[in-house]
C-alpha cells in the first residue's frame, strides 16, 4: 500500500496555521488539542501533532509519541473534568479505516457506564457548549 501524499490544505492544518477557528484546549511544542466539533460524546477532544503527517503510515516517530503522551494526559484530564467511568481512544487511517480528515488525529472520547457513542451525523455541535466544554477541560489540567 503506497501512501497518498500529504495535503496541507485540509482542516486541521488550516487548524495550525490560525486560518481556521477551533475551541483550544492544550497546546504544547509538538500537539494541539481541540474539542471536535462534531462530538459523539459530551467532552469529545482530538489530539493533532504540529508536524505534518497523513495518518499512522507516515508521522515520524517522534511526533507519534509526543501525539501518544499528549493522548494519556488528556485522557486523564476529561475523565477528571467530566467525572467519567473511562474513555475511547480512536485513530482512523485511509478511508478504508474509517479516516476523514487526512491529519493524523485522535479522537479522546469521555465515557460512562450504560450510555452508548452518539451516532456520527455530521451535524455539528452548539458552539457555546463547545466552549464551556473546552473551560471544563482547561479547568481540570494539571
Amino acid at each position: 500500500m503506497s501512501t497518498p501524499a500529504y495535503d496541507d490544505q485540509n482542516v486541521f492544518a488550516k487548524i495550525l496555521r490560525g486560518e481556521l477557528p477551533s475551541h483550544k484546549v492544550f497546546e504544547d511544542e509538538k500537539t494541539l488539542v481541540i474539542m471536535d466539533i462534531m462530538p459523539r460524546g459530551d467532552g469529545h477532544i482530538l489530539v493533532i501533532p504540529k508536524a505534518p503527517s497523513r495518518n499512522i503510515f507516515d508521522i515520524e516517530p517522534v511526533d507519534l509519541n509526543a501525539v501518544m503522551a499528549t493522548v494519556q494526559k488528556m485522557a486523564r484530564t476529561v475523565v477528571k473534568a467530566f467525572g467519567a467511568d473511562g474513555t475511547t481512544i480512536q485513530q482512523f487511517s485511509e478511508p478504508a479505516g474509517g479516516q476523514v480528515v487526512f491529519h493524523t488525529h485522535v479522537h479522546i472520547i469521555p465515557r460512562f457506564e450504560g450510555v452508548s457513542l452518539k451516532p456520527h451525523t455530521g451535524e455539528m455541535a452548539d458552539n457555546d457548549l463547545l466552549a464551556e466544554q473546552a473551560d471544563q477541560i482547561r479547568a481540570a489540567l494539571d
